[in-house]
């Protein structure tokens, strides 16, 4: 069963950017991208611990802001040269509402 959690307006999140929910388990990054599509991850670099949330968007990929290692947006693996991945969360934009699937976080609010 899905439980999808209203988090923010779309608007609330700027354009390449992103918007911290912290959950039981830890931050997860909702970005944004160019083409108004919503991901959501784990905000921990597997690397060295970096905030996605404050990497830079690109296309549909973010870059880790303490040591440039490069995740898909989509799957949450890291691209390039690099091994790693982060946790991937369905997100969705209903109404100009987004929406995260919590059914993995007992308990949430937007930061």
């Amino acid at each position: 069963m899905t439980l999808w959690i209203d988090i923010a307006a779309l608007d609330d999140i700027p354009p390449r950017g992103a918007r911290t929910v912290k959950t039981a388990q830890g931050c997860v990054a909702v970005f944004r991208t160019f083409d108004d599509r919503v991901f959501a991850l784990d905000d921990r670099c597997p690397h060295k611990g970096g905030p996605l949330s404050d990497g830079i968007v690109h296309g549909h990929a973010v870059t880790c802001p303490l040591h440039a290692w490069v995740f898909s947006l989509e799957t949450g693996l890291a691209l390039g040269e690099d091994n790693g991945s982060v946790s991937t969360y369905p997100a969705r934009v209903e109404q100009g509402r987004v929406l995260i699937d919590a059914t993995r976080l007992q308990t949430w609010r937007v930061a």
